[in-house]
């Protein structure tokens, strides 16, 4: 069976497609990509159809990722096909528990970097980087990159754990 993982953000155009292909490539690399479903999203419409913003598209390429991405917006319905929806901050986490209609939905809803032993404590935010400069998106792409660790880690073992 098929584990889900979608990550959201506000305009699925920044830190969620970010995220998405960097994860897509802890998959890859750990050899799950046919256990492991990765997707992305926006809590808003405003960007959807269009491409990863350019600096987002600059900083995946830098860092050997993947960056082909078309936006698209997260719809209530999604909880039922998705076994992880992934806040990039706490706007968004507080967004997604509201649309959930069961609590089983809402315990689906987690922030990225709570799976980042580093960033334990009250501030588990991934910074928007759209309003500053490409050093925001570097740190945005720093920030998902330790959290994707400790989320490899947990999806693994739930994914070995369906298999047993």
């Amino acid at each position: 069976m098929t584990f889900r993982v979608c990550f959201v953000c506000t305009g699925n155009i920044c830190r969620s497609p970010m995220a998405e292909h960097v994860f897509r490539a802890r998959v890859e690399e750990a050899g799950l990509s046919g256990a492991v479903e990765i997707d992305s999203a926006g809590t808003d419409g405003w960007h959807v159809g269009e491409g990863a913003d350019p600096r987002t598209v600059q900083v995946l390429r830098e860092g050997g990722y993947s960056a082909e991405h078309t936006a698209r917006q997260f719809h209530q319905d999604w909880f039922d096909r998705h076994d992880l929806v992934l806040a990039l901050d706490a706007g968004h986490l507080r967004t997604l528990r509201r649309m959930a209609s069961t609590p089983q939905n809402a315990e689906k809803v987690r922030l990225l970097r709570s799976y980042d032993p580093a960033a334990a404590g009250d501030d588990q935010n991934v910074p928007d980087p759209y309003y500053g400069d490409l050093d925001g998106f570097k740190e945005c792409l720093r920030m998902v990159e330790a959290a994707s660790d400790g989320l490899l880690d947990a999806v693994r073992d739930t994914v070995e754990g369906r298999a047993a």
